[in-house]
């Protein structure tokens, strides 16, 4: 009998194929171990989603309760839910009236760390086991893998090793940090289990918190070099200092910097590719959106009394680009013209 033969396959559902979750599923299907097989299933609200995604070769479920048939106490199934952090929860109750105890719910999205707690806790009533997975990649993941970052029992995450190997871009895509030999760990594939239940999303909040950091530092430099060029067309856009005034491309300018720089980054080259698809910017309005791991970051720094000036700055600017600083503004320019008689400032326009 082959070694294949002997491994039953893991029962594999994923419920909420978006731009992530067919993905994932697609990923551990061309990358599973013949050692471990994985038979993947494929849920999502949208019937059409379901049948256009199943067409790849993955079982469609036309609802929740066909989870049951796959209940099976030797090998029991795992579900990992990739749907928006507001129905999250929802959808975590709704799977688990289908599961038999020993189990596996993974919540695979961008949800707050500690209702990962109350979620776990709920569940293990049931004898239903979780795990959250802090999941970075985005629609690159196909391609790229994905980096997880995974909270959890460990005896749970032990089980999921071939998933989260199948999923992970290896250790080939980064050399080894010097000083790093023997055999390669789990953190140098692009997965890490961070610790308990809740933990996996801590670590992806902060994550999230850094990107939006390093994404606004990337942007007020780029600005400043903007403001720059701007100089040679306004001469007073940037104040007196003649040094200023330079005809700069944003988009070169991106491009060397991926070259050798210390700045080199997958953000700068997402920027460089926009650059490329559109110099002037033109197609964006520069109102930025933001979700919740921004929020939960700073929030969580105010409950630990652990200074996070950038993040902090980072998120409210996120705030001022949508025109929410306005009001304040109009309050500010009436104070100055009452107190000094100040002029307004001529608005800037593109």
């Amino acid at each position: 009998m082959s070694a294949r033969n002997e491994v039953a396959p893991l029962q594999f559902t994923m419920v909420g194929l978006g731009r992530m979750g067919a993905n994932i599923a697609r990923r551990i299907q061309r990358h599973a171990s013949s050692a471990q097989p994985v038979t993947i299933n494929v849920f999502d609200v949208n019937p059409e989603t379901v049948k256009s995604v199943a067409a790849e070769g993955f079982n469609g479920l036309s609802s929740l309760a066909d989870l049951a048939q796959f209940n099976n106490a030797e090998n029991p199934q795992v579900v990992w839910i990739m749907v928006p952090s507001e129905v999250t929860a929802a959808t975590i109750k709704s799977v688990a009236a289908h599961l038999a105890p020993g189990s596996t719910i993974i919540d695979g999205g961008n949800s707050f760390y500690r209702d990962d707690v109350a979620n776990a806790a709920w569940l293990a009533e049931y004898g239903i086991n979780f795990v959250d997975v802090g999941t970075s990649g985005g629609v690159y993941g196909l391609e790229r893998g994905y980096s997880l970052m995974i909270g959890g029992d460990k005896n749970v995450v032990d089980r999921l090793r071939p998933i989260f190997i199948a999923l992970a871009p290896g250790v080939d895509s980064a050399e080894r940090t010097p000083g790093k030999t023997g055999s390669v760990s789990d953190s140098e594939q692009g997965f890490f289990h961070c610790g308990p239940v809740g933990a996996g999303h801590f670590v992806k909040m902060v994550h999230n918190g850094i990107e939006y950091g390093a994404m606004a530092a990337y942007a007020e430099g780029l600005n400043l070099l903007h403001t720059a060029a701007e100089g040679i067309k306004h001469p007073t856009a940037v104040g007196s200092h003649s040094e200023t005034k330079y005809d700069l491309d944003m988009a070169e300018i991106s491009e060397v910097w991926r070259r050798g720089s210390v700045v080199a980054s997958w953000l700068l080259d997402l920027t460089t590719q926009a650059y490329a698809e559109d110099p002037e910017l033109a197609g964006y309005t520069g109102a930025v959106a933001d979700s919740g791991e921004g929020r939960w970051t700073v929030q969580t720094a105010i409950d630990a009394g652990v200074p996070a000036n950038v993040l902090s700055a980072s998120l409210m600017g996120r705030f001022s680009s949508r025109g929410n600083d306005l009001y304040a503004n109009k309050v500010l320019s009436a104070m100055r013209r009452k107190f000094g008689g100040h002029s307004e400032a001529t608005k800037k326009t593109d």
